[in-house]
């Protein structure tokens, strides 16, 4: 059986990169709108209607409008947007993240695609807090790096027009410096911490691939733990999920700097890469996460919560590499 799916916003990055992941599905039929009709507010809401998945690739006003125009009730929607991350009549886009999170997300007819950045913070977090090795409110500092195709079509044209009005010329550039960036909550509730975690988010000049990182110091820890302990956590909590993998590089001492992370190393993939750098000897380790901001960081979760949506496997249109992640029409 064919189902429809309208990708509402399919001309920005993260639905560029969705037309491109679904691109030869037989079981599916994809509903479109002439370029003059994308924003006709009436014809998208007949599409939406139409639809058996509804994706919003929006900001979160406008998704939070799309949510407004549906009518029928076999309507599913996914949103990519925030405006519905921390709503708990949402399910949370994350299958690896509990148990029986897929099943949650399959059985819903809301769901919330999670953030790029908080995707690799709540992968590291979650785990240690509900199982008692971080607690609740230990102080969090979350540093990260994303590709500039995370901040949309705006950002892309900045760092890749010339002719730009407000080109940016910068290799790197650190933001998010008030503290209230809009993701922090999102790390909060989904990372167990009752505690507002110190999120610092930055951007460098290459199109796609992103670390998260979470340092940690472990002697500040009530309960004594390890970095071996940590990875033996992290091991458990996500074995038998295919997307994600994890790697336990803790050493003796500090380390002689040999170990080094690929920003690029995951672009076109919907694959998750957590490293744990931990130095026995110090009692000291960086997290770190390694994905792709616009695969498992948005189309590619997209299609994963799809597929379980539909009811056929997860990882239907994912196991490939795409042949030209960057190919986007912007």
């Amino acid at each position: 059986m064919t189902a429809t799916v309208f990708i509402d916003g399919s001309a920005g990055t993260t639905g560029l990169q969705l037309m491109q992941r679904l691109a030869g599905r037989t079981d599916l039929q994809i509903l479109e709108l002439p370029d003059a009709d994308r924003k006709d507010r009436d014809r998208r809401a007949a599409a939406i209607n139409d639809a058996d998945i509804a994706v919003l690739c929006l900001p979160d006003d406008a998704a939070r409008e799309s949510v407004s125009l549906i009518r029928s009730d076999r309507v599913k929607v996914i949103d990519t947007s925030t405006a519905h991350r921390v709503d708990p009549e949402w399910a949370y886009g994350f299958p690896e993240m509990e148990p029986d999170q897929a099943e949650r997300i399959a059985g819903s007819g809301r769901v919330a695609n999670p953030g790029c950045y908080p995707t690799g913070a709540v992968a590291l977090l979650r785990p240690l807090v509900g199982r008692s090795i971080l607690p609740p409110d230990f102080p969090v500092t979350v540093n990260a790096v994303s590709g500039y195709t995370g901040g949309g079509k705006a950002m892309v044209a900045r760092f890749e027009d010339p002719d730009h009005s407000e080109p940016l010329t910068t290799p790197f550039r650190v933001y998010g410096l008030g503290l209230d960036h809009k993701h922090v909550p999102e790390i909060r509730v989904h990372g167990l911490l009752s505690g507002q975690p110190i999120f610092v988010p930055s951007v460098g000049r290459f199109r796609q691939g992103m670390i998260v990182q979470v340092p940690l110091q472990l002697r500040a820890l009530s309960t004594p733990t390890s970095p071996g302990a940590i990875a033996e956590v992290l091991v458990e909590h996500y074995r038998g999920y295919p997307a994600v993998s994890v790697f336990n590089h803790t050493v003796e001492g500090p380390g002689d700097g040999a170990s080094v992370l690929d920003v690029e190393t995951l672009v076109g993939t919907n694959d998750l890469h957590l490293h744990v750098f931990g130095s026995t000897a110090e009692n000291q380790v960086v997290l770190a996460a390694v994905l792709d901001n616009l695969g498992k960081g948005a189309s590619g979760a997209a299609v994963q919560n799809l597929n379980l949506l539909l009811g056929v496997d997860p990882q239907t249109g994912l196991t490939e590499r795409l042949s030209d992640p960057g190919a986007l029409a912007l």
